[in-house]
């Protein structure tokens, strides 16, 4: 027998920008949703200092005051929060089951917003420095770091795109990569080696990151795999471009994924089974930014709501 499980109209797994703004919009339709919001409430735009991409903040605003203010606004609608994470997913024709902690919940409609987590490199002082000097995106960080020398550390594509748009603020981008070429696809291979501005440091690794007596990152310690040899590296900032795991271990062998685990949408926001919706990086892999993670936060309720009334 089945434990009993308390009935929900919507739940929404994540609260960064995508699961708050699928709140907003579930709220104003008078859905009453609940949002678990899991361990690292936020998600990513927690540990970012300055936003100064999202619309309507000209001045920036730091990332977690626009959660606080998204949640807020969630709140003022209707929508409740648990601290609770998501565990376990049961799917028995149109009945959805997910187990929250040691609660079983049932719920009408289901919004999958848990986001994704960056790959670091698992030094000392990692988790301080995340915002000071250390950050995963170069397209969120780059901007504030102008004339002054950076590195990225990767081989892969992604590497290579943040290493080329950081040349255009940076005063040199050092691409730091434990084997002697890169993994990145021919062509982005070919433009990272063909500029100026890029000073490719091969078969090395980060060994330790070297912050100032405020917290921000001055330097870091590299290792040269091959000849073990040692140097220290001044640098700004310290981008990681080493992948992203979607947070989708409650989802494992129940939803459709891709090779590397991110779910699969259908249109716009709608996974392959009914009544369950998909927003934000859990399922974005390419563009991975808080206004369109928002964006499709906003499409998941829409689509839950238009679901939920029978359209």
């Amino acid at each position: 027998m089945l434990p009993l499980a308390r009935m929900e109209k919507v739940i929404i797994v994540g609260s960064g920008c995508a699961g708050l703004t699928a709140a907003i919009y579930a709220a104003r339709a008078n859905l009453s949703p609940l949002v678990l919001e899991g361990r690292q409430p936020g998600g990513q735009l927690s540990t970012t200092t300055m936003v100064e991409n999202f619309p309507g903040f000209p001045e920036g605003i730091d990332g977690p005051q626009l959660i606080m203010n998204m949640h807020r606004q969630a709140e003022k609608f209707g929508a409740r929060f648990s601290y609770a994470e998501a565990t376990d997913l049961e799917m028995m024709g149109d009945r959805l089951r997910l187990q929250a902690d040691d609660e079983w919940l049932e719920t009408q409609a289901l919004i999958i917003a848990s986001g994704a987590s960056a790959r670091y490199l698992g030094l000392e002082s990692e988790e301080k420095l995340i915002g000071h000097g250390l950050t995963s995106c170069a397209t969120c960080d780059g901007a504030f770091y102008r004339n002054v020398p950076v590195c990225v550390v990767g081989g892969g594509d992604s590497a290579a795109e943040e290493a080329l748009f950081l040349t255009r603020f940076a005063s040199k981008v050092y691409l730091i990569h434990r084997r002697d070429q890169l993994r990145a696809s021919k062509i982005m291979a070919d433009r990272v080696l063909a500029c100026d501005k890029i000073e490719p440091i091969w078969n090395t690794v980060v060994t330790r990151y070297l912050p100032d007596d405020k917290g921000e990152m001055t330097a870091i310690e590299l290792r040269n795999v091959a000849t073990k040899e040692e140097k220290i590296l001044p640098v700004a900032c310290v981008f990681v471009a080493i992948g992203h795991d979607p947070n989708t271990k409650a989802f494992a062998g129940k939803l459709e994924t891709d090779p590397d685990g991110y779910l699969l949408v259908r249109h716009l926001a709608e996974s392959k089974h009914p009544g369950i919706f998909i927003a934000g990086d859990v399922a974005d892999r390419v563009y991975k930014q808080a206004v369109t993670a928002a964006g499709s936060g906003c499409a998941a309720a829409i689509e839950a709501e238009k679901y939920l009334s029978g359209l």
